[in-house]
């Protein structure tokens, strides 16, 4: 095709946002240089469609966004932003800059949020939602899953409970509507100015649930133990890869004098961690892995005398009484009903050394 065709006929942003939906794909990527590719369980798959140029991805972007989030791109050169498309379904967006010219990601968000059922999670997540209060985190790498499994949690709450939840999320994703809870989303950046802001003065909003979209730093993490000990439930997400090392994260945000104090806060406050990765199936699509750490009095003390390499072992003992998992159980378990190659589930493990050893047992 032509430059002079291709300039006649603009590309639409828009059916290819709904390429996304079409495909059954998670991402839309849109970078110079190359045709637009989306992403096929955790595969880039190019569409079949003509190499962009920077004047046609920079007119796509700039046909999505108003002028003030156009003047905070062109002024931090990074935009994070969600967006909804009626007909087409709710987006997650970044643009960035290359050394060609702007590029664009898009993450493909469900409108209407899955209940706990549908995707299978651990039937211990409707009693951990139950909670009166304390910490209860969902961490993983991006990609993985957090969102939805969040979103999922906080809806079975707003099915059965009375409750005000607070989000605090950079973006805002998935929207709730009020059934039974009475929800107060916010965007940072539109709505607050950051997430620390945010906590500070969510205390005095009347909260019972608290959501912090992403816990970055040790304000924000300080923000949300104090929040989770004066009486408040409150979900978190961080990017870690296992349970124990959640806790080890945590702690290590801090300074050297100021850990003996949040590692007392973790141990009275900690209600789970659920550490969550997604594998490809055999035959296409993906299935979750969630790693499950649930505090008791032998795990709190683990966390309060600094400990934290025994959290492990500790998570093997008495499961069926614990509900507690671990990522190399629930892959084995997944391997032994065919839902996954040997290869993904090595690929995908956070011990390897340990899944190769218990696949050899079997």
């Amino acid at each position: 095709m032509s430059e002079e065709t291709r300039e006649k006929k603009p590309i639409d942003i828009k059916k290819l946002l709904k390429s996304v939906l079409a495909f059954k794909s998670s991402d839309l990527h849109l970078v110079v240089g190359s045709e637009p590719q989306i992403r096929i369980d955790k595969e880039l798959r190019p569409l079949n469609l003509p190499i962009l140029n920077a004047k046609e991805v920079e007119e796509m972007a700039y046909s999505l966004i108003e002028d003030k989030q156009k003047k905070e791109f062109e002024e931090h050169n990074e935009l994070d932003f969600s967006f909804q498309l009626e007909g087409i379904g709710r987006f997650r967006a970044n643009y960035y800059r290359t050394i060609h010219g702007i590029a664009c990601s898009f993450r493909m968000i469900p409108i209407e949020i899955p209940t706990l059922d549908e995707y299978n999670n651990n039937p211990i997540f409707k009693q951990l939602v139950k909670k009166e209060k304390g910490l209860i985190l969902v961490t993983g790498p991006t990609g993985s899953g957090k969102s939805t499994t969040l979103a999922s949690m906080l809806h079975e709450i707003n099915m059965t409970e009375r409750r005000h939840i607070i989000t605090v999320e950079d973006p805002v994703e998935f929207i709730h509507k009020n059934i039974k809870s009475l929800f107060s989303q916010r965007d940072v950046g539109t709505n607050t100015n950051s997430f620390a802001a945010a906590l500070k003065y969510a205390l005095r909003q009347d909260p019972d649930i608290i959501l912090i979209g992403e816990m970055r730093d040790a304000e924000t993490i300080g923000a949300a133990l104090t929040a989770a000990e004066t009486g408040h439930l409150v979900f978190g997400t961080l990017h870690t890869n296992s349970a124990p090392g959640t806790i080890n994260r945590i702690i290590d945000v801090f300074s050297g004098e100021e850990q003996g104090q949040v590692r007392a806060q973790l141990s009275s406050s900690l209600v789970a961690v659920i550490s969550q990765s997604l594998i490809p199936r055999i035959g296409g699509g993906k299935v979750a892995t969630q790693e499950v750490l649930i505090s008791n009095p032998a795990i709190a003390n683990l966390i309060r005398e600094d400990k934290v390499h025994q959290l492990y072992s500790q998570m093997q003992l008495n499961q069926n009484e614990t509900h507690m998992s671990t990522q190399t159980q629930e892959i084995v378990s997944l391997l032994q009903k065919n839902i996954i190659s040997k290869e993904n589930a090595v690929k995908n493990s956070n011990r390897p050394e340990e899944l190769v050893k218990m696949i050899e047992g079997l």
